[in-house]
């Protein structure tokens, strides 16, 4: 293949990746559309924006072409003279339908999409997710009609990150990259893990404050509130790494409370599954004996030095 080749594929790349939205489920700085996502139901949001985008632009054409052409066109510097008419019943009445006929086509289809998003019958998997302070936890409820015994985890700000961001830590930001992709800000120290081909139930509440789950390549965000369980649902269809943040202003650090989600094949998640119930059944190692207080100090301690008399 030649150099002339690679280039035009990388330039063809780029313009699906601004324009289409659809090269990468993760946004990309610079791109325009919202991402199509990869799941089975993304495509529903990707779909209706493009329609309401699509509504808005040909009524904005519509609406500043003829108000361009009557200040041109008829400005009095021309000769024009104003007409004397008030009201025209019929122009009244083609503009008053238009638009209620468009609003009932998108209310339309924006129903037909909430309905098959509240819709979590027949999951396959539950995942509880809790939102703190700032922090997510995730426990795992049950995987194929059987309850998951005691796995769960905090998910937090990654080291690099963290120890990034920090006032005056001179670390370059742009640095914090993993396989390539700057994931400062956009990593956690443990992912969510979940399988593909898989519809996943989420139950999603609050242990402080009013939080937000929003994973982009999912297609959808959900609020997690305290004392209130919401209920959402999603079906990954292509393995990756999907990352996300709180869309719900928490708190000082709202901004340092991002998500990770890792799908993986079904018979990788269940290797990964069974490992994670097993370590969770060993028994905690027991605590060390505390050390004697009469024990000797050690050979390295530092001694201070002894105070000279005074007087």
């Amino acid at each position: 293949m030649t150099s002339g080749g690679i280039r035009i594929k990388a330039w063809v790349a780029m313009a699906c990746a601004l324009f289409c939205g659809a090269a990468w489920a993760n946004p990309e700085p610079g791109q325009l559309n919202m991402t199509r996502g990869v799941t089975e139901w993304s495509s529903e949001p990707y779909f209706l924006n493009n329609v309401a985008l699509g509504v808005c632009v040909v009524i904005g054409v519509l609406v500043f072409g003829a108000m361009f052409v009557a200040m041109f066109r008829f400005r009095k510097s021309r000769g024009a003279v104003a007409e004397k008419w008030s009201h025209n019943t019929m122009l009244e009445v083609v503009w008053t339908t238009i638009p209620v006929i468009i609003l009932i086509v998108l209310a339309y289809l924006a129903t037909g999409g909430l309905k098959t998003f509240a819709d979590t019958t027949g999951s396959q998997m539950t995942v509880k997710v809790t939102g703190y302070q700032w922090k997510w936890r995730y426990d795992y409820v049950d995987y194929q009609g059987k309850a998951v015994e005691k796995v769960g985890f905090m998910s937090k700000l990654d080291r690099e990150s963290d120890e990034t961001r920090q006032l005056k830590s001179g670390m370059d930001p742009y640095a914090v990259k993993v396989d390539g992709y700057n994931t400062y800000l956009l990593n956690v120290d443990e992912p969510l893990v979940v399988p593909t081909d898989t519809k996943i139930r989420f139950v999603i509440t609050a242990g402080d404050v009013i939080h937000s789950w929003w994973v982009p390549a999912l297609g959808w965000k959900m609020d997690a509130i305290p004392g209130i369980v919401n209920a959402a649902w999603t079906n990954i269809k292509e393995p990756g790494v999907y990352r996300g943040q709180c869309a719900e202003l928490c708190g000082q650090d709202h901004g340092f409370m991002p998500i990770v989600v890792k799908a993986v094949p079904k018979a990788e998640f269940e290797q990964w599954l069974a490992a994670k119930e097993q370590a969770a059944k060993q028994p905690a190692a027991p605590a060390a004996p505390a050390a004697a207080s009469t024990a000797a100090a050690p050979a390295t301690a530092q001694v201070a030095p002894a105070t000279a008399p005074q007087g």
